[in-house]
């Protein structure tokens, strides 16, 4: 499961703190000083994770959650930080969509803990593997690139995951056999991974000539590329 979540919050300061505090606790944050440049991050990322101030510039924390909820439809975890105290503007929040309501001052160490909390308790919403806008989410059987749906074969959707799950690492012809075919990989030929990584390649790659996801390491196998 990933861990990168995205703060919004256009005090430098509190955005400073908490990216401080969170990587300290092993997170990748990413960072937004409003919603509209929330909105083009969300979709360039796709963050497991959303903090977000109410009151701020551009697009407020509020459109920012009915955006992420209505016209996204997506149910990532978020956590709303602000200055308003009355009871039913923190239920407005909560029943925007929000899964926790945090009052300023806070704690930084305090967000973190909420975090992990809300976290466990959406463990499953969250288990989703993404890089630089494509995302694979193993327990629904589903794929995106930058939030459009893509449709895989089983096969594809196993060597996808595989590679995902490995990022980085070069994985050999044998290997990626021995996952997809791990009762007859000896009947299969090589040839069969460059067809299926070709495949992945022409419904993934937005040019197959400079491949940003799958490149071909001569002689060893492929790497699935994250940087």
């Amino acid at each position: 499961m990933e861990r990168n979540i995205l703060i919004v919050e256009d005090d430098s300061k509190i955005r400073k703190l908490l990216k401080l505090y969170l990587e300290r606790d092993g997170y990748d944050v990413l960072e937004a000083e409003n919603g509209e440049e929330a909105r083009e991050i969300f979709l360039n990322f796709d963050p497991c994770f959303v903090i977000t101030d109410l009151m701020m510039p551009k697009l407020s924390g509020e459109d920012l959650c009915r955006w992420i909820r209505l016209e996204l439809k997506s149910d990532i975890p978020l956590i709303m930080l602000t200055a308003k105290i009355t009871e039913a503007e923190r239920i407005e929040g909560l029943e925007m969509g929000a899964d926790d309501y945090i009052i300023k001052p806070f704690s930084p160490q305090e967000v973190v803990t909420r975090v992990n909390t809300v976290l466990r308790r959406a463990s499953n919403r969250c288990s989703k593997i993404s890089y630089k806008g494509l995302t694979i989410k193993p327990s629904y059987g589903e794929v995106s690139y930058h939030g459009t749906a893509i449709s895989l074969t089983q096969h594809e959707f196993k060597l996808l995951y595989f590679l995902m799950r490995h990022p980085n690492q070069i994985l050999s012809r044998e290997q990626i056999l021995g996952e997809l075919y791990p009762n007859e990989e000896k009947s299969v030929i090589d040839r069969t991974v460059d067809v299926h990584v070709g495949k992945l390649r022409d419904k993934i790659e937005t040019s197959c000539e400079a491949p940003r996801y799958f490149e071909t390491v001569r002689g060893m196998g492929y790497r699935f590329v994250t940087h």
